[in-house]
């Protein structure tokens, strides 16, 4: 099931340990919500950094990091930062990102409006392609954040 919500910060809501952004395949994540995952988990960015250096993530994959209880995925979703998002790479890292949650009983995963920011899609498209691939995985819920707002001035 997907729930959206029009603003708010997704590291902020009650409950959910597992997050999931687009990234582009080249290792920058200089703006967006890329920045804010880089500080927040600098050693994913790191790794993420060297996959991206090495050829080993592309278009379509995803890259899970974990940090105690909390989980990323990183979707491979534009070749670098100063292309556009393709939804094939999104549907298939959303696919790939859905089959890996349910293997780790995964329930909960909060995202931006994911590839409609920075990555230029149109977020009705990107919709589309999360509600079909969200049927097929009942048991997760996708909480999308729309709009980013700061929680209690943080």
């Amino acid at each position: 099931m997907i729930n959206y919500i029009e603003y708010g910060d997704i590291f902020a809501l009650p409950d959910v340990h597992c997050y999931a952004h687009g990234c582009n395949c080249a290792g920058a994540m200089g703006k967006g919500i890329a920045l804010q995952f880089r500080r927040k988990y600098p050693d994913m960015y790191l790794q993420y950094k060297k996959l991206c250096k090495d050829g080993a993530f592309k278009l379509g994959d995803i890259f899970e990091y974990r940090l105690n209880d909390e989980y990323v995925y990183n979707l491979g979703t534009q070749k670098d930062w100063k292309t556009k998002a393709t939804l094939d790479a999104l549907r298939i890292s959303v696919w790939k990102m859905l089959e890996s949650a349910t293997k780790q009983n995964i329930t909960a995963i909060a995202m931006p409006k994911i590839g409609a920011g920075l990555g230029g899609l149109v977020w009705e498209d990107v919709k589309y392609v999360l509600e079909a691939a969200a049927l097929h995985f009942p048991d997760i819920d996708i909480i999308v954040v729309e709009n980013y707002q700061q929680v209690n001035g943080i």
